[in-house]
């Protein structure tokens, strides 16, 4: 008898997709395009030698425990070190409420879990970003969707949806969102947080990007606002490297009970050695002028697709102008499909995302992202030129 995988899966993994994005990096790979396709951080800033340096330093030491296993929480002096960086922003937080986690991602499943029942409402961003519906997806939540508009969400509609479905979390990126590049404004941010300080609800600040800021003036954090009720997400995958993976939450004394017995679940601890090399990094090294660096590079590739797309596109296509961050969003004449331009893009050796994957109830979207700090300036005007010139054909 030939073996079936039917009805072997279990039902939470149904309607689940395949990462978007993932997908098209694989189209996208050919030496020949230039792809502003990818969220990566740019490569020439890993410190591999300051981190070579760190590793060799705690393994010619004599404490063997670095490759131990270890608490669930997270190594103690590196949450300290994130708990300083919080309070060089003015926030007050408790290492105690900072838990470690493989990455930003891990700490949208683990709140995917301890929060999300079958049907449960989320309040989320229109465009939203990929990684937690993905995340939050597999929960099977009834997902309640936010348009951004340029200084943020839509509030009067935020205080609406959350009147009428009651939900218990919303999930928000107020620094240069992913995929929009939009930060909210002052004034959003507080009105988010008043309108949900007499509400069951906690906000997920989401904050990836908050540190590469290369214009404008920094906003408070929605945890300024509602300490108590802010649960916060951030990660050293845009500042220090990628591969290790290296993510925090800060959440209330309740929250993270639930947290930490979720991430036991799941993988006991996040890699102890990769803890101990950041912490080592963090003390021997200014991540400040490290960042500095990104952020003066970054604002100058901003800037040069900003001025390619002011070049070369059709004036009626519309996008954004981040403060910082890694994106930005373009959208275009009503009716013509994201989908039909990247197809057409290929073709002409250029890559980016359509912008489908980011909504969770729309198809044949005129929307599509920008990714600008993997690409120099003379790549960055070639590709938005070819981009440019396949969207003057589109009717």
């Amino acid at each position: 008898m030939e073996f079936s995988t039917e009805n072997k899966f279990a039902r939470r993994m149904d309607g689940v997709p395949r990462s978007f994005i993932r997908e098209i990096l694989k189209v996208a790979i050919s030496p020949d395009i230039i792809s502003f396709a990818g969220g990566l951080p740019n490569k020439d800033f890993f410190p591999m030698e300051e981190l070579r340096d760190c590793a060799m330093k705690l393994m010619s030491g004599t404490d063997r425990n670095i490759f131990q296993y270890a608490n669930t929480e997270g190594y103690l002096p590196l949450r300290q070190k994130i708990a300083e960086r919080y309070a060089q922003k003015g926030l007050k937080i408790d290492p105690a409420n900072i838990l470690i986690t493989n990455g930003s991602q891990q700490g949208l499943d683990l709140l995917g879990k301890i929060f999300i029942n079958e049907g449960d409402p989320v309040l989320i961003e229109e465009p939203g970003y990929l990684g937690a519906i993905q995340a939050f997806s597999i929960f099977k939540p009834q997902f309640v969707t936010i348009p951004l508009r340029e200084t943020g969400i839509d509030v009067a509609l935020f205080k609406e949806k959350i009147e009428l479905h009651q939900p218990k979390i919303a999930y928000l990126i107020p620094n240069f969102q992913n995929p929009s590049g939009i930060s909210y404004s002052e004034s959003v941010r507080k009105e988010i947080a008043n309108s949900c300080s007499k509400k069951q609800i906690f906000l997920v600040e989401d904050d990836p990007y908050g540190d590469i800021r290369f214009k404008g003036v920094a906003k408070h954090s929605l945890h300024h606002y509602l300490p108590d009720r802010t649960i916060l997400l951030g990660t050293f995958s845009k500042t220090v490297v990628p591969a290790f993976r290296m993510g925090w939450i800060v959440a209330p004394d309740e929250v993270m009970e639930k947290l930490i017995i979720a991430k036991q679940a799941a993988d006991l601890h996040t890699d102890y050695f990769t803890q101990r090399l950041v912490h080592q990094y963090l003390s021997d090294y200014n991540i400040d002028e490290h960042i500095s660096r990104i952020c003066a590079t970054y604002g100058k590739q901003a800037a040069a697709m900003l001025n390619a797309m002011e070049k070369y596109f059709p004036k009626e296509v519309k996008y954004t102008t981040p403060e910082g961050g890694m994106f930005l969003w373009v959208t275009l004449p009503e009716g013509q499909d994201a989908l039909q331009v990247f197809d057409l893009a290929i073709k002409e050796n250029v890559a980016f995302v359509p912008g489908n994957p980011f909504y969770v109830d729309k198809a044949n979207v005129n929307t599509l992202r920008l990714n600008f700090s993997c690409s120099n300036e003379a790549e960055t005007e070639e590709g938005i030129r070819r981009l440019g010139n396949v969207l003057k054909k589109i009717k």
